[in-house]
């Protein structure tokens, strides 16, 4: 039986953390007239402080280059709170202009000590009249809503102008580290120089989203999953992002990158290491790492027969991704691209992991689809094929396909589900934003969500030598195959997945009943 200290089913190596940063604290969001402060970074601090997740003596200060007064910058970061909460209108509004109180703003270049050094004086500052000039610990949390191009710069003027000797201080990076396996290092290299991994957190947010959070309880925390998830029993695991708009307009910084460094070598690529990781001695953010840094080690690189690349196409009024204005003329950049990566340990050697991601598709989705190997013959006739599924956007959902015996008369196998859809399974359930959660992770000192240096450098090894063959700096570029804009992908796709053993099912229908979250704390 639980005790009253430890609830059943409470998981202390989770809960456990570093050092929280508590009483004065200041948070300095870099590049804080950016689309990603603007859209990202606010509206998660915002919540979290209005929720009371936050150390009490916060100062939360904007940095940019974009000359603005503090009313123009309160405009700016408030803009994506999004609407107040239907009866608690007034509650919400107090919280925005209480937010907008410990907020300011300075603006000032990226490359020079002077602009750093004016930062320290308006930090210092608010520290100073907080604190009253007494001897009280002074934490300060920069968070970089940045540019690749200027991290290690900005990274060593942080360090050399602002860090606080009289606290503890914490760098938040956002992706992409690196554009490949040597543009990587030499970034991770400079970065390393100026500050501490405890201090560094480089944040993917697909690692606070919920479902690849409860990926390692649903592993981990349920004998029946962890044993069926093998080489023996699994035929095929599939990876796929959906995303069904285009560039819009953006398509210059995407070009830069494409498909692959944008969503596979990190966001999905994070999501493969969670589900293949084997079982790790507790839940602590290293024991964590440590895990998916072995299973990483394991694949080899990408190879040019395991790839589909494609570029979609304008139908009816839907531009072409060459007909934005912004991509390069005769750009062969892919917007597609189907994969198969190989875990070569006992768990997992040969079964492949197809990872798929795309732009212009016809819907928006992310999960996670296990199938497993066929029934032996014999007593079924084409009996389909069992699948667990992880969605893990939108509407996060875990569902098991299994087959049932249609009820009456009739003797006949149907696919069923065993559904746990979180918004009719959790009916009261919160879920917060991933960058709220890793944010709040970061304010804790847990380590667990974010990505450390060893794994970016074995993530980069598996897929450098594939990009330079797209990149062209191992011959000729290779042509992606085109798709029409809202479709599944390049035609060639299905037959793609089924050289993997991928047998494309339709979805059946089932609904559980609720629960309520609060009477099971």
């Amino acid at each position: 039986m639980a005790s009253k200290e430890q609830p059943r089913g409470s998981i202390p190596s989770m809960q456990t953390s570093g050092d929280a940063l508590t009483g004065e604290t200041v948070v300095v969001v870099l590049g804080a007239s950016g689309d990603l402060a603007k859209k990202k970074t606010f509206p998660a601090l915002f919540n979290l402080f209005r929720q009371g997740h936050l150390p009490g003596d916060l100062h939360i200060i904007g940095y940019a280059r974009t000359k603005m007064d503090d009313d123009e910058f309160h405009k700016r970061a408030t803009q994506y709170l999004g609407k107040a909460p239907e009866g608690n209108e007034k509650e919400f509004n107090e919280a925005v202009d209480k937010f907008k109180s410990i907020s300011s703003y300075v603006a000032g270049p990226y490359d020079e000590d002077s602009g750093f050094q004016e930062l320290l004086k308006h930090v210092e500052d608010i520290e100073n009249q907080r604190s009253n000039g007494g001897e009280a610990k002074r934490n300060r949390l920069f968070y970089m809503a940045l540019p690749p191009s200027v991290f290690t710069v900005v990274a060593k003027g942080l360090k050399k102008n602002c860090y606080s000797k009289e606290g503890h201080n914490r760098i938040i990076i956002e992706k992409p580290f690196g554009k490949d396996l040597e543009s990587c290092r030499e970034m991770m290299t400079a970065l390393k120089a100026e500050w501490h991994e405890n201090e560094t957190y480089r944040i993917d947010h697909y690692l606070g989203k919920e479902m690849i959070k409860n990926m390692l309880v649903l592993r981990f925390g349920n004998v029946v999953l962890d044993a069926a998830l093998n080489k023996n029993t699994v035929s095929n695991v599939q990876i796929t992002f959906k995303e069904p708009f285009g560039t819009e307009g953006r398509g210059g910084y995407f070009d830069e990158f494409g498909i692959i460094r944008d969503v596979c070598q990190n966001h999905l690529m994070q999501t493969l290491s969670v589900l293949a990781m084997e079982r790790p001695v507790s839940f602590s953010a290293e024991d964590i790492r440590d895990e998916k840094v072995k299973v990483l080690r394991c694949i080899p690189p990408i190879t040019q027969k395991d790839v589909l690349l494609g570029q979609y196409v304008g139908k009816d009024d839907k531009p072409g991704y060459l007909d934005d204005d912004t991509v390069p003329k005769g750009s062969t950049c892919p917007t597609f691209a189907a994969m198969v990566l190989w875990v070569n340990n006992p768990r997992w050697q040969g079964v492949p992991f197809i990872m798929k991601a795309g732009k212009a598709l016809n819907e928006a989705k992310v999960e996670v689809r296990v199938q497993f190997k066929d029934v032996p013959q014999g007593i079924f006739t084409e009996v389909p094929r069992n699948e667990l599924v992880l969605r893990i956007q939108p509407s996060e959902a875990v569902y098991l396909k299994l087959n049932s015996k249609l009820p009456g008369f009739v003797s006949r196998a149907i696919p069923t589900e065993l559904d746990m859809t979180y918004k009719d399974r959790f009916t009261d359930a919160d879920i917060p934003a991933a960058y709220e959660a890793l944010i709040l992770d970061a304010f804790k000192g847990d380590h667990s969500n974010f990505v450390r240096d060893d794994e970016l450098d074995v993530a980069w090894k598996i897929f450098t030598p594939i990009l330079h063959w797209i990149d062209g700096k191992d011959g000729e570029k290779p042509k992606p195959e085109p798709y029409e804009y809202g479709s599944r992908g390049p035609k060639e796709i299905d037959a793609f997945t089924s050289k993997y053993n991928y047998e494309r099912t339709d979805d059946g229908i089932y609904s559980w009943p609720q629960t309520n979250v609060a009477a099971n704390l």
